[in-house]
């Protein structure tokens, strides 16, 4: 049977500028509706079957939105919601969502002031808990400086996949020459990849580097290194492709974001482990099944 070809990570919104505050005055290329009509050629550009949508806000309306494009556009292969993952109800809010795409969930820990202090509470333990006893997904969403206290909530949490988005964010603008920042993110993700049950998404890296001037050659230099530091990191079975469309429109097109890895698993991967990075891996992370 042919393996699904996948992108593991992207987003869909209709543009509110109250929904996404995220989205700043110098990202007009975003400030519009971003919907699956606009993704759907782009994928079949680059012979994908398939996406998962990922949530780009907090709130239960974002994952009901998100559920009702999977149900009307057979191109998204499943979707990674919003739930308040701390609430003592948390079991009922998730009846809402049995028998359709949902495949897991998300919040934006990157955004929390204390991420140690949220990752600790008793509260969001026991939620994260009763995922992980349902099979569903956590996608983790960190910056690198966060990396430290997301690995001690990680091993904790070991009865499901767990999923690194965007390779825990390196600070592609400070990689240079004397600079720490790689060999700082690079043994912070190794620490992590020696849980065997966290998946890292290849995604998310070119607006890491400094977009606003214009990517050179030295970024997708950089882009190229991390690329190598998470397969020796993770190996090639716990890597997925994601394009971070439409945020990646930022520094570079969708047909760039695929290529550059594309070009890079050619020359590190074999015919069988591409399989795994281009849908195998997150098929068999997130249980979408052919």
């Amino acid at each position: 049977m042919t393996q699904l070809r996948i992108d593991s990570h992207q987003h869909f919104w209709r543009y509110r500028a109250e929904d996404y505050p995220w989205i700043g005055a110098c990202m007009d290329l975003l400030a519009q509706d971003k919907l699956p009509a606009e993704l759907q050629p782009l994928l079949q550009a680059q012979k994908l079957d398939g996406s998962i949508a990922v949530q780009a806000r907090a709130g239960r309306e974002e994952t009901r939105f998100l559920l009702e494009l999977a149900r009307t556009n057979p191109r998204i292969a499943g979707v990674v919601g919003w739930e308040d993952i701390a609430a003592p109800e948390l079991a009922a809010r998730m009846q809402e969502w049995e028998g359709t795409a949902l495949l897991g969930l998300r919040h934006q820990l990157q955004d929390e002031e204390d991420v140690a202090a949220f990752l600790a509470r008793d509260d969001f333990n026991r939620g994260m808990a009763w995922l992980q006893s349902e099979e569903y997904v956590y996608d983790v969403l960190v910056f690198e400086s966060q990396l430290p206290a997301t690995q001690t909530f990680c091993a904790r949490h070991d009865q499901h996949w767990l999923v690194l988005d965007h390779l825990g964010k390196p600070a592609l603008r400070e990689f240079g020459k004397g600079s720490p920042a790689f060999a700082r993110w690079r043994e912070q993700l190794t620490a992590l990849a020696q849980l065997p049950h966290v998946a890292c998404k290849l995604s998310g890296l070119v607006t890491e580097a400094d977009w606003k001037r214009g990517l050179r050659q030295s970024d997708f230099e950089h882009i190229r290194l991390c690329l190598d530091s998470a397969l020796d990191a993770f190996g090639p079975q716990r890597l997925m492709f994601g394009s971070d469309w439409p945020v990646c429109l930022l520094a570079a097109s969708y047909s760039r974001v695929a290529s550059l890895v594309e070009e890079w698993a050619e020359t590190r991967l074999s015919a069988d482990e591409q399989a795994q990075l281009w849908g195998g891996t997150a098929a068999r992370c997130y249980g979408i099944a052919n």
